[in-house]
């Protein structure tokens, strides 16, 4: 049995097309693993605060070693933390913004990027060898974008800081098995958009 973690990043909701991939993925999944278990983690429309001066002290301090003071300030980092390692199966659905990622989905990564708890350093000291503390974890990367030739030695790979990140900054985490689904063309729409959605459509009924 798996546990699956749904995290939608669009800050539009109806009109959203990732979301609109993540709950087919969600159907989809349901049909052919209806005992697995889902849970719902919203950054979009939902606030994620940015990491801040209170969270670095707490987060780089050992648990035992913390004041009260100190852990309100990873209070909700914690929770996540917790949630995300619960998980073996994760379907993030994220929007290009500005070529990248929603402001809320990296105060997400960034609350979720811990050291010692979803990542260290080999030697224990900062040496610059990461090492992902996350195990047989898989993971799908729904993305929609507005133009198309983001993948790698297309036209417009040198733009793509939305899934060459996210593939970089989770597998620093330790998942490496990730796959990318793009839904492309949207700010062109007509015929290319919906020949674009019936084909990635199919691709997640396929999984």
């Amino acid at each position: 049995m798996n546990n699956i973690l749904i995290i939608n990043a669009s800050v539009r909701n109806e009109k959203s097309h990732s979301r609109k991939l993540t709950q087919l993925f969600k159907d989809n999944w349901k049909k052919k693993n209806p005992n697995d278990n889902f849970t719902d983690r919203e950054v979009g429309l939902e606030k994620i605060p940015p990491i801040d001066e209170e969270w670095i002290k707490g987060a780089f301090i050992k648990p035992n070693q913390r004041t009260k003071e100190n852990q309100k300030g990873v209070e909700l980092s914690d929770k996540l933390v917790k949630e995300f390692k619960a998980h073996n199966i994760y379907v993030l659905g994220t929007p290009m913004y500005n070529w990248s990622i929603p402001s809320g989905l990296k105060s997400y990564i960034d609350q979720l990027m811990r050291i010692n708890q979803t990542w260290k350093f080999r030697s224990g000291e900062p040496d610059g060898d990461y090492v992902g503390l996350l195990e047989n974890k898989k993971m799908f990367i729904l993305s929609s974008r507005g133009d198309t030739g983001y993948g790698k030695n297309e036209k417009n790979a040198h733009m793509n800081f939305q899934t060459t990140y996210l593939k970089f900054v989770f597998g620093i985490m330790g998942i490496k098995d990730i796959s990318v689904i793009s839904l492309d063309n949207e700010e062109f729409g007509g015929d290319i958009f919906e020949n674009s959605k019936k084909k990635i459509y199919q691709r997640i009924e396929q999984i």
